[in-house]
């Protein structure tokens, strides 16, 4: 089957693709406009930030009263908490739960000022 026919049988939102094309949904897009449109002021996120996809650390750190929202996570999807360890701020973020949701979040981290991103999970029972 030549391209054309092949662009016949496709469906019509799989026609007329150039996928060489970059995207148009950029980081740094989405940033912007999720500041413009809910007023959040410019500035960064800690060089360090965790994904937490079960949320366990951050309703711990919550618990104790020791997570605060960051004011300058503009996501529309998550929210950005701050703690500290030895006098270093680290961002965290609770439920980023499967891949794409993950990249999608860790990319945004990426052009907010985080340098290094961690994420843990659970593993349930590995031995008794």
């Amino acid at each position: 089957m030549n391209d054309k026919d092949k662009e016949l049988t496709s469906p019509d939102i799989l026609k007329n693709k150039n996928y060489t094309e970059p995207s148009v949904f950029q980081p740094e897009n989405l940033l912007r406009e999720s500041r413009r449109q809910n007023g959040i002021p410019l500035g960064k996120v800690p060089s360090v930030c965790i994904l937490d996809p079960d949320g366990n650390l951050v309703d711990y750190l919550q618990s104790k009263n020791g997570a605060i929202i960051n004011k300058y996570w503009a996501c529309y999807h998550s929210n950005l908490y701050t703690f500290e360890i030895s006098e270093t701020i680290i961002g965290i973020i609770p439920r980023a739960v499967g891949a794409s949701y993950a990249v999608l979040i860790a990319e945004q981290l990426f052009v907010s000022g985080c340098e290094l991103l961690i994420s843990i999970t659970s593993a349930g029972i590995v031995a008794d």
